[in-house]
């Protein structure tokens, strides 16, 4: 067997975005805000949801496993991308990365089933509103959500077994600000057809079996709009659903493109903006888009001491 000389890759460099030091400072400012904002209004929404009893409903349970998802999720990177856009050595530990990476797609696959979940929820009470409480009972409830986060950190557990066993050597340089499947696998030096192979067809299992049980969901919830006779019955019942197609529709456009492809993509650049997309805007519209536009929502939100900063409590001269 011929031996290799090669520098066997125990660090990760993560180049990120190299550019000058006032726009360094800048994007430091930017994802700092983003990062605070996410994780504050993420705790509002648990904290609402959780001590207030008009939301406890399965729609709100939902939402708080999703609040805690996307706090999680944008954890898993922004602290990191921080401490290395304020310092020269962007170094990342092997064993770091795979850390990051097993994390990040875990979060990711587990959002996908729970928006499927969601969705599955808006079909229930649309299609069904006599035998909501019936169908969607609190064990139900629960046995989804669990449902959504095991089948996410159990097929992500997969992916990353078979890609901690690559071997990577001289160029260790990820043109990415965090340790994503493609950026990684553009640095193995063996052949990684096999991971490769596994990726592909496991992120069809985790992007694609949601998103078909949501969209059937939709055509069953837009049809049985279409049957409400009135116009004001057809707009109340699409605006129940109108934030999670928003949502779902912002979230697959991303996660599609990235990795629902059969070969590994090169390292360009706009793959990083993509990425900023859904790992970092994302978890920070997702509450407004879902908290905001909600009558429900707002009204708790005016009437809690805790949130009067984001939306303004009514005063008697209103």
């Amino acid at each position: 067997m011929e031996q290799r000389n090669e520098t066997i890759v125990t660090e990760f460099i993560l180049r990120g975005f190299p550019t000058t030091l006032r726009v360094q400072i800048t994007l430091f400012i930017v994802f700092l805000f983003a990062y605070v904002f996410t994780v504050v209004e993420n705790m509002v929404i648990i904290l609402m949801i959780t001590l207030n009893r008009k939301l406890h409903k399965p729609m709100y349970f939902f939402l708080a496993n999703l609040s805690f998802m996307e706090m999680s999720y944008i954890t898993v990177t922004i602290p990191n991308l921080l401490a290395n856009l304020a310092s020269e050595k962007k170094i990342i530990s092997f064993s770091g990365c795979m850390t990051q990476l097993f994390f990040f797609i875990s979060l990711m696959s587990c959002e996908c089933v729970l928006l499927a979940v969601m969705a599955f929820d808006r079909y229930v009470a649309i299609c069904y509103p006599l035998r909501y409480s019936t169908i969607m009972s609190s064990t139900l409830c629960i046995e989804l959500a669990a449902v959504a986060w095991i089948s996410g950190f159990a097929i992500t557990m997969i992916k990353i077994s078979f890609i901690s066993r690559l071997s990577f050597c001289g160029v260790n340089v990820i043109n990415h600000f965090f340790c994503d499947i493609s950026p990684v696998l553009n640095l193995a030096c063996m052949d990684m057809s096999l991971a490769e192979l596994v990726d592909f067809i496991l992120a069809l299992v985790i992007l694609l079996t949601p998103l078909t049980v949501t969209v059937v969901s939709y055509i069953a919830i837009v049809a049985a709009i279409l049957k409400i006779p009135s116009t004001t019955g057809r707009k109340k019942a699409f605006s129940t659903c109108a934030s999670h197609l928003t949502v779902v529709t912002i979230f697959y456009s991303a996660t599609l493109y990235i990795y629902a492809r059969p070969k590994k993509i090169s390292a360009f650049d706009i793959n990083k903006l993509i990425s900023v997309l859904y790992a970092v805007i994302t978890p920070v519209i997702n509450p407004i888009i879902y908290c905001l536009r909600n009558k429900e929502v707002k009204d708790v939100l005016r009437n809690s001491r805790y949130c009067t900063i984001i939306i303004p409590r009514k005063t008697d001269n209103n």
